[in-house]
């Protein structure tokens, strides 16, 4: 440990990028949330199935695994087109769905809600490509979380999409920018969208990456807010600006297979 926290920003950046090359393989997969998306070929399936699994990725990730799975089991594993072309009925026929906190009442409304942005917005993709400002997807998030409320809501749905004004990391979304936008040669990462450039993207911050990051003296804020991302940020960019969210990969295999 002493000899890591006395490196020099290029052993760091050497460090790390073995660290990235280890763990962004496709053996990666099998264990992590991002095989739920990988179930499918069609483009709307993918970002619709990364969106929905990214959405409820904070547990076990065995169970958020398993419940993800279910979810496209109730849109009988054809996610786009069971969001455009669902009945009401079909609709009230999704219950019994729980995980942690979010419910039937939120998956409900949340396929409404999709359906809403691929018939009048253009779909996932355009929505967060519209509104970069900046060099960060922070006013992205934000607009898309209005996009994705505007329509009727239950007001107990509104906290499972997070907002960075408001001071969030927002983890999820950003890792399912990672994942949508990430160019992987590895084949983890899809990298389907091509109108946000990977460097603006924001390494998914939580207990693991966060821990990490402070060990390794790229973090110093104590909260996993938006603040202490943006500090991230800017060291993860010193080392790779053009592709700055691939440490996630290292910093969350550091964290979660090694127990750094």
């Amino acid at each position: 440990m002493q000899e890591l926290l006395a490196m020099t920003n290029t052993e760091l950046k050497q460090f790390l990028d073995e660290k990235v090359i280890q763990y962004n393989q496709p053996k990666f997969i099998a264990s992590d949330p991002i095989q739920i998306p990988h179930q499918f070929n069609k483009k709307e399936d993918i970002e619709i199935a990364g969106f929905l699994t990214a959405t409820i990725a904070w547990g076990k990730r065995q169970m958020i695994i398993k419940n993800a799975n279910r979810m496209m089991e109730f849109m009988d594993s054809s996610p786009y087109d069971f969001i455009i072309h669902h009945s009401e009925k079909e609709l009230a026929q999704i219950q019994g769905f729980v995980h942690r906190t979010f419910n039937t009442i939120d998956f409900q409304f949340f396929i409404k809600s999709l359906k809403n942005i691929y018939k009048n917005h253009g779909g996932l993709e355009v929505v967060f490509s519209s509104n970069i400002a900046g060099d960060t997807m922070k006013n992205s998030i934000h607009q898309f979380k209005k996009v994705f409320f505007e329509i009727v809501h239950p007001l107990r749905t509104t906290k499972h999409i997070s907002d960075p004004i408001k001071g969030s990391a927002a983890k999820r979304i950003n890792m399912y920018l990672r994942w949508m936008v990430r160019h992987d040669n590895a084949g983890v990462d899809f990298g389907i969208w091509k109108n946000i450039s990977p460097s603006k993207l924001s390494c998914p911050l939580d207990v693991h990456s966060g821990n990490v990051a402070r060990k390794l003296g790229l973090l110093t804020r104590k909260q996993n807010d938006w603040k202490a991302l943006c500090e991230l940020d800017i060291n993860l960019r010193k080392l790779d600006a053009k592709d700055p969210t691939k440490y996630d990969f290292a910093l969350f295999g550091l964290g979660v297979f090694e127990g750094f």
